[in-house]
């Protein structure tokens, strides 16, 4: 096991590092030593200390089939023998061309037959409502600028995307600064909205990830296909967390088998292991942006990195472990396994609520009356920090524990994550 010699950049990174969704207040304090993660195989991470940790996030719910996987690993080493990133603006490469036509194959039953390729979730979520704009505007119903969402959604950290975030904590400061949205609490309230000004509804399908993994109720895309259908509004999946086998299909639109008019994907996309986003949509989205230089009808959008070479790489080696080591039937036992034990976790008196989706849990705590936790006591934190000490890495969204495995894991480690979870809230709640 090797252990590096790191205290240098323990230093280095205090002083001059700002790290994302963290209190640099407490990273800088004295005496606290920041996890420096330094090497990773498998479903397992280990720090600088030679500790080894079960990757209980999957590195902010990214890795899909295990850190360091040799095909991975092998695609990345050829592209870099050719080339490493060219412009995708005016030009193409090929590995970017192969993957869009075996991202529209995942799937068939859709009208989604064009991809257009972004950095992550956000930037994907912004191709998706720049586009809705710009198609009403410039085809006849401009007045169509209106979007809505859902409360407690999170859609990214870019101003657009941010628009359509309902979480106050990530998004009440920029609100003056927003496209205009009607946030619902469900699909109850779409009888409330006029739809003649409406672009797109926009929603995380069947759960909300940032929210605290909670649960839409089943039927409720039918629901909003009819209604967008009935009023001329674009629907857009966020897919962001949910694709690539998180819910036990490909993405969580299959099991009601409705789809979108945008469909949003990112995170499991590389396998854990590069930025790439990309957002499908329709060929009649695709021709209302048609026409001649003169007409500017043309998308002006677009980053330095689309169609990176690389990210490509890797996610078309990702696509086909897919395949290769039949990872969507390889779940299906380890879902009911998962469950299994969720459900013996319940009877914790400091456990409030288990949600689960699929492979996706969050595992809500509270007093032993079954009151919700004050927040700033940071419970959820502190459990997750005592999880270490029994092999867990893993992040709460305040009191929710999540635990979002890599698809690769094996019963075993299932158990692993769960003995540890279980230990923790006893270390922690009692």
């Amino acid at each position: 096991m090797e252990i590096v010699n790191t205290d240098n950049l323990v230093v280095l990174d205090k002083a001059f590092v700002w790290h994302p969704f963290t209190q640099m207040r407490n990273w800088t304090a004295e005496g606290h030593e920041p996890l420096l993660l330094v090497s990773g195989k498998g479903a397992w991470l280990q720090d600088r200390r030679g500790r080894r940790y079960l990757d209980g996030n999957s590195s902010i719910w990214t890795n899909i089939h295990g850190h360091r996987h040799p095909a991975i690993n092998a695609a990345l080493k050829s592209q870099l023998d050719r080339v490493a990133h060219t412009s995708f603006l005016g030009f193409t490469n090929p590995l970017a061309a192969e993957l869009a036509a075996r991202l529209v194959a995942l799937l068939p039953a859709s009208p989604l037959k064009k991809v257009f390729y972004s950095d992550d979730g956000s930037t994907g979520i912004e191709v998706a409502i720049k586009m809705a704009i710009q198609f009403f505007h410039q085809n006849g119903q401009p007045e169509r600028i209106q979007f809505v969402s859902f409360e407690n959604a999170y859609h990214g950290d870019t101003l657009g995307a941010s628009s359509l975030g309902g979480i106050g904590l990530f998004h009440d400061r920029f609100r003056t600064h927003q496209f205009p949205v009607l946030r619902l609490k469900g699909i109850e309230d779409l009888d409330t909205v006029d739809g003649a000004n409406v672009a797109a509804v926009v929603i995380e399908p069947l759960i909300q990830g940032s929210a605290g993994m909670r649960l839409w109720p089943q039927g409720m895309l039918r629901e909003l296909r009819k209604w967008c259908d009935e009023h001329g509004a674009f629907l857009v999946f966020d897919e962001v967390m949910t694709g690539f086998g998180r819910t036990g299909k490909m993405f969580a639109c299959m099991h009601e088998g409705v789809f979108p008019d945008f469909l949003v994907m990112a995170k499991g996309l590389t396998g854990g292991y590069l930025p790439l986003g990309a957002t499908l949509t329709t060929q009649p989205v695709f021709e209302g942006f048609l026409g001649t230089y003169s007409e500017l009808r043309t998308f002006f959008y677009g980053h330095s990195y689309t169609g990176n070479a690389l990210g490509c790489a890797a996610a078309l080696a990702n696509l086909l472990i897919f395949e290769e080591e039949q990872t969507l039937a390889a779940l299906e036992p380890k879902i009911v396994h998962l469950t299994n034990r969720l459900d013996a976790l319940r009877a914790s008196r400091f456990v409030r609520e288990i949600r689960q989706c699929g492979f996706i849990a969050g595992i809500e705590l509270g007093g032993a009356n079954g009151e919700p936790l004050d927040w700033r006591a940071e419970t959820g934190a502190r459990v997750c920090v005592a999880a270490r000490d029994y092999g867990l890495l893993t992040r709460p969204i305040r009191d929710v524990i999540v635990l979002m495995l890599p698809l690769c894991v094996s019963k075993e480690e299932i158990d692993l994550a769960m003995d540890a979870i279980g230990k923790a809230i006893a270390d922690v709640c009692r």
